[in-house]
């Protein structure tokens, strides 16, 4: 499996070409941007963009991915921004959502990527049909901006009742979005029913992957084997995948610290279960 790590890992910080230097260091082989403009300006496309467009024509590590943003401001939502939710019963507030998620795509145009991680709904929020629904005209028009740009859409397995297993198999049999896939959260997973249910409900679309780990409680994005997580177990899982994933880290990680070294231990400790 391809060794990834998500830029999430220091979205603390403004994304610059040190930091992805550091992450190829320590051993990634494709990266994926977490779109938060106060990490990663999606919108500057004059500066941060070309800055980091520059990286990657010098560099061989392609951008695999990059997360939706979930807020559109600079201070993620605690200033009282809404967050960016495809599945808001509210038409203006959804096309606001599929306006900034456009944005993101349109890094494509400096920066080629394969896929948009994308969440369907808010964490914890109640399912709903109409909530559904809107989700599907949501996507249906993201895919259509996406496909020129030579982009797919993965949805996100996160903990709320829209995007359980068995909703993002209905959501993608029901609208017949054969170009859709799902991007397997770990740590999500672990906390909504277990790792080898989801991945067995879901593994026959996964594309991509999130791999942290918790203890079950909260979405706490921890280094595998520090939660309660059975990595051997799930390594084996995910080796049998279909269209075999990356092995994508999606990690909180320290400010100002180099994850260098963990994320080096945790490729090897992963690739040896």
């Amino acid at each position: 499996m391809q060794r990834a790590v998500s830029t999430y890992i220091y979205v603390k910080e403004r994304l610059h070409p040190g930091l992805l230097d550091e992450l190829v260091k320590a051993g990634a082989q494709a990266i994926e941007i977490f779109a938060a403009r106060q990490h990663f300006d999606y919108a500057n496309r004059k500066q941060h963009i070309r800055e980091i467009a520059d990286w990657f024509r010098s560099n061989k590590v392609p951008l695999n991915s990059v997360h939706a943003p979930l807020y559109a401001d600079y201070e993620w939502g605690r200033t009282g921004s809404p967050p960016v939710n495809v599945a808001s019963t509210d038409r203006a507030g959804r096309i606001e959502a599929m306006d900034e998620i456009k944005r993101a795509l349109e890094i494509a145009e400096q920066i080629p990527f394969r896929f948009l991680v994308q969440h369907i709904g808010n964490q914890n929020e109640a399912f709903d049909e109409k909530k559904f629904e809107s989700a599907m005209t949501s996507i249906e028009h993201l895919r259509a901006f996406a496909k020129p740009l030579g982009v797919r859409i993965l949805v996100e397995n996160i903990p709320n009742e829209l995007s359980t297993p068995e909703r993002l198999v209905e959501f993608i049999r029901t609208s017949r979005f054969e170009d859709v896939g799902v991007c397997f959260d770990c740590g999500h997973a672990h906390m909504m029913g277990g790792i080898p249910q989801a991945f067995e409900t879901l593994k026959n679309h996964i594309c991509s992957t999130h791999v942290h780990d918790n203890h079950a409680d909260k979405d706490s994005h921890l280094w595998p084997g520090k939660g309660t997580i059975n990595w051997k177990e799930t390594m084996e899982l995910l080796r049998t995948a279909p269209q075999t994933p990356p092995l994508l880290l999606e990690i909180d990680g320290e400010e100002k610290k180099s994850p260098s070294a963990d994320v080096t231990a945790t490729f090897r400790t992963l690739e040896d279960s």
